[in-house]
This record gives structure tokens, sequence and C-alpha cells, in this order.
């Protein structure tokens, strides 16, 4: 069973419950999976229970293999992990915290190190700030520096929280392409996103969360339909397509209840 399965996700936080019971499809290699849904649907949390980092009942298998039960060395090989934002009062420069990241997963020399976490920062267009400072850097470049940190391991699975929120348009297009670049190569890409309109493009797959539970999943076109997007936002709003074809989401206001 190649890909990523998800049954029986629940997380609570204290009295809360968050997550229940949450069943994710087979998410594939090759694809592209954006998580969507309200603000405290409980997209991140599920992205970090998919990455082992929250605790959770239920299992996640990846490639068949249960990751709870896979060591700590071996899942940082396989999961790319990347985070809303990096920590702005970090001492360390852009390169080091990628060639930190890297070797979390991987035994390298140094030379190799440096030079393997380099060629991603560079890959990314971000070589520039190889010896700035984390502290030093904007919102929109911690994250690509972030991104660097997710894929430099090169992971089988890779795992991103709202990548995009604080990136300028040509920024967001060059992160976006990469990530489908990566899912091209064989990986299973799975990210949070809140922008619909980038959600309609960049996915292959969209699963809408709420309520605890996987409200809809399926393709762009399946999911983003006036009636989920009424159930799930409560929004009234129109589905339509631009002249190049593409899923255009128009939200004309909030929805009446019946």
């Amino acid at each position: 069973m190649q890909g990523l399965l998800a049954r029986g996700i629940s997380v609570r936080y204290g009295t809360r419950s968050v997550l229940e019971g949450l069943d994710l499809p087979l998410l594939r290699p090759g694809e592209v999976t954006v998580l969507a849904g309200p603000n405290a649907a409980g997209k991140s949390t599920l992205l970090r229970a998919i990455a082992q980092l929250q605790p959770h009942g239920g299992q996640v298998f990846l490639d068949g293999q249960e990751l709870s039960h896979t060591p700590m060395r071996d899942r940082a090989r396989l999961i790319g992990f990347m985070p809303q934002s990096l920590p702005s009062s970090s001492s360390l420069v852009a390169l080091e915290s990628v060639i930190a990241a890297l070797r979390a997963g991987d035994t390298l020399g140094a030379r190799q190190a440096d030079a393997t976490a380099m060629a991603v920062l560079d890959k990314l267009g971000i070589g520039a700030l190889a010896l700035e400072p984390l502290s030093a850097l904007s919102g929109g470049q911690r994250q690509m520096v972030s991104l660097a940190q997710a894929i430099v391991r090169d992971p089988r699975l890779l795992l991103l929280d709202e990548p995009t929120s604080a990136l300028d348009l040509a920024r967001q297009v060059r992160l976006l392409s990469e990530l489908r670049r990566l899912a091209g190569e064989g990986r299973i890409v799975v990210a949070v996103l809140h922008d619909l309109a980038l959600a309609a493009q960049w996915a292959d797959r969209i699963v809408l969360i709420h309520g605890g539970h996987t409200h809809a999943e399926g393709a762009p076109e399946q999911v983003l339909t006036p009636q989920l997007l009424a159930e799930v936002y409560g929004v009234e709003a129109r589905v339509e397509r631009c002249s190049h074809g593409r899923i255009m989401v128009l939200i004309d206001g909030e929805h009446a209840p019946a």
C-alpha cells in the first residue's frame, strides 16, 4: 500500500475535542493534497498528528508502516514538516538552520552537509540569505528557509502548515511550483491552505475538515461547490471558471440557514 493513510485520528485539548475519529483517504505519491476548513477546525492539529508531533488516538500509516512504531531517526528521514512560522529570536543564520535540519535525519560530513544545504537554498532562490541571521529575516523569508529545512532531507512525505501565509505573490508561485515539482518526483505532499483560490489551482485533492471530521474530499471541482461551502464555511458562494478554465470562488455573503 503506497501512500499516506490515517484512521480514527482523535485529539483533545483538555476537555475540548478537536478531532473525533477522523479518517483520511489514501493520499498517493505524486499528489498535492490541501487540508481546508474554517478556523479552529483542527487542520494544523491533524498535520502535527500525522507528523507524530501531537499526541493522538488512531493510526497513521506511510507506505503501510505505522508511523508511531517507526524510530524517530527514521521518521526524520521520511517526513519533512514545515510549521506556520520559525522562531524570530533564533541566533542561527539561515544556512546553519538548514544544516541542523539535515543532520536530524542523516549523518553527513560537514562539507557534504554544507553543500547540500546551500544547494537547497539556491534552488528556492534564497541563497543570498544563507549567512543572514533568522532574526533579521522577514516573515516571508523565514517561511522560505523553513521550506528549505523541510525538504533538505529529501523526505517521502512533506507536511506544510500555511506555507504561503506570509509570502508575496511571486514567492507564493515559487513555493507552490516547488511543491508541485516535489510531488511530481513521487512524494506525498500535504498542505494546510486557507486560500481556496490557491487550493483550487494547485491541489490534486482537497480535504474539507469540519466538526472534527472529514466533511468532504475529492478533486477541487468536487469539493468547492456552493453547497459544501455553505455547510462548512457558512457562506453564500458562486463557483465559476475564469477565461483560463480555473476555478474561482466568489463569496457573496453569509449563508442564511433555512
